[in-house]
């Protein structure tokens, strides 16, 4: 049984993944291990506004994690929730 929190987790996971520009930006991700929101701007053709609403949804859904270098922030997949999110969906194959 999930608690209230991971509910929650999983609810806002699946939502963010549930959108073509999103999981572009995942596969790149998974891909260069990190990127920056410009390098989105040119994969996906979006607007830099429209890139960085994508970001956040990702980010507040802890699909992604943050890192600051300077002026640039490098944004990378946060690997551990999505196997946790592996796991979750392993109970519906069982």
């Amino acid at each position: 049984m999930t608690s209230t929190t991971e509910h929650i987790f999983f609810e806002k996971a699946i939502a963010a993944v549930a959108d073509p520009y999103r999981m572009s930006i995942l596969k790149e991700m998974l891909e260069k291990g990190s990127i920056r929101c410009c390098d989105m701007v040119s994969l996906t053709g979006l607007s830099q506004p429209t890139c960085s609403h994508h970001i956040k949804l990702l980010a507040d859904s802890e699909l992604i994690e943050c890192r600051k270098e300077g002026r640039n922030n490098f944004f990378s997949l946060n690997k551990e929730n999505f196997k946790k999110l592996g796991t979750y969906f392993d109970q519906f194959a069982s």
